[in-house]
């Protein structure tokens, strides 16, 4: 669930953009494409976290189980530590790069 939530946009482009070599992209057309994926990603990380109050709120008036509550917040929270993750690894690469002499 946590990796296909993050894998969702880019399954789809894989899907989605035709596999002919002749096609070439700019450098700026690949940056927009991975900015969208990165806001895509992002944005289903705070819809998850949006869910889990929302759980929460329905299990404060009665109508949610405390393992529905206990199943949010945990999908919730692996969710968020993979995403610290990913973005541990972007900045370790972008230092790496930015260390290169050329």
């Amino acid at each position: 669930m946590i990796g296909n939530l993050l894998l969702q946009p880019a399954a789809a482009a894989a899907t989605t953009q035709p596999h002919n070599l002749q096609t070439k992209t700019t450098p700026a057309q690949m940056s927009q494409d991975f900015s969208q994926y990165l806001k895509e990603a992002i944005d289903g990380v705070a819809a998850q976290e949006k869910g889990v109050h929302n759980v929460t709120d329905r299990f404060i008036v009665g109508q949610a189980d405390v393992s529905e509550v206990m199943v949010a917040a945990n999908q919730a929270h692996l969710t968020l530590q993979l995403t610290a993750q990913v973005r541990n690894k972007v900045i370790e690469s972008y230092q790496e790069i930015m260390r290169m002499q050329l």
